[in-house]
């Protein structure tokens, strides 16, 4: 008989599953769908539910609650779904998915990934909805985050499951007059923003030597690099330390998460001016206290960043969306590996360096086609 596959699933998943409409025990690795069965239940149905989502070796070992026979473990292999996966394994917490003879197929446990190539696989909408109970993709997803009631750990599981809407098209965000604010073209970055970096410069000659103002932007773009690692690192993910309520994670989600759970979506990929202004301002100010002696360098070095980001914004669309020359295609392959592979390490998106230096930087053997 053919060997049958059978799905990973975290113990957040698992654990999500929980109601009298998809209610999943396990008994340790393995996972039971025990739904249609909890009324059949001779304890009741209610016994059931109180293990729900939960590991079931205990009680049913447990002599002062009833003996189990034979039988009882046949309905439980009958109604076997899958295997839990730990959360934490070494090298990108990569992982196989098991099958009942005993192989493996080389995916990650967390994303259910293999390759970039699954990033952009089609998501059937009906089944994933049915099988994981977080978001509907044709349903305007904002409202959906805020009113699903869902736990941290359950919400961070999910959104870090990458989604693919119907050949890269843009899964409702709002479903109003909002959502053309939501989506922004890659080109609308360099046609805002390098205008202004070119005045800033002119203007930062007016008081400083040319070769000065080179110098400063040369520093701004470095310290860019620096800001783009700390934000992607510290801001954006800041998963751990994301607060258990709708509002912490509704900002998440619109922030960055919804691009991990979206990573293909071309309009939701390059930051939207009004939030880049938002995430400059404070940093116009920092150059203006440490450069207080002259605005004009303060303007130079600000001018720097803001080209940086310009450079970091392409790149990630380009690392996303385009075929790139050689020596960018490692890049593309890194930064692909953060989103189907392991979101808690590589970071940099222009560069590896930061990564290198922190020790965040992202080696696995996984197969990347």
């Amino acid at each position: 008989m053919p060997s049958r596959t059978l799905p990973t699933f975290s113990r957040a998943e698992v654990e999500s599953h929980s109601s009298t409409d998809s209610c999943y025990v396990t008994i340790g690795t393995k996972v039971y769908d025990v739904t249609n069965f909890a009324d059949d239940h001779p304890g009741g149905s209610s016994l059931v539910l109180e293990y729900a989502g939960k590991d079931v070796r205990a009680i049913l070992n447990d002599p002062t609650s009833h003996e189990h026979s034979e039988a009882a473990y046949e309905i439980l292999d009958d109604s076997l779904v899958g295997f839990v996966t730990e959360k934490n394994v070494p090298n990108g917490h990569a992982n196989g998915s098991a099958t009942t003879a005993g192989t493996q197929e080389l995916v990650h446990p967390r994303t259910g990934m293999s390759c970039a190539e699954d990033l952009s696989k089609d998501t059937d909408i009906g089944l994933d909805y049915k099988k994981h109970k977080f978001l509907d993709l044709d349903k305007p997803l904002f409202l959906q985050v805020w009113n699903g009631g869902f736990t941290k750990d359950f919400y961070l599981d999910q959104v870090h499951r990458p989604r693919h809407y119907r050949g890269g098209d843009s899964a409702p965000l709002f479903g109003n007059f909002l959502e053309p604010l939501s989506k922004t073209p890659w080109w609308l970055v360099p046609i805002i923003w390098l205008p202004c970096v070119a005045f800033g410069l002119y203007s930062a000659t007016e008081d400083l030597p040319g070769p000065y103002v080179a110098a400063y932007w040369l520093f701004g773009c470095f310290l860019w690099t620096l800001i783009e690692y700390g934000m992607h690192r510290f801001l954006f993910h800041l998963d751990g330390y994301l607060p258990d309520n709708r509002v912490f994670i509704t900002l998440h989600f619109l922030f960055h998460g919804i691009h991990h759970y979206l990573p293909m979506d071309k309009y939701r990929l390059v930051m939207p001016p009004t939030l880049f202004i938002f995430l400059a301002t404070p940093f116009w100010y920092l150059s203006r206290f440490v450069f207080y002696h002259s605005w004009h360098t303060a303007v130079a070095v600000f001018c720097g960043g803001v080209f940086g980001y310009i450079c970091y914004d392409l790149t990630h669309y380009f690392l996303h969306h385009e075929n790139l020359p050689l020596w960018y295609k490692q890049l593309k392959k890194y930064h692909l590996q953060h989103h189907f592979l392991d979101y808690e390490l590589g970071f940099g998106v222009t560069s590896k360096f930061w990564d290198t230096v922190f020790g965040t930087e992202l080696n696995t053997s996984i197969k990347t086609k």
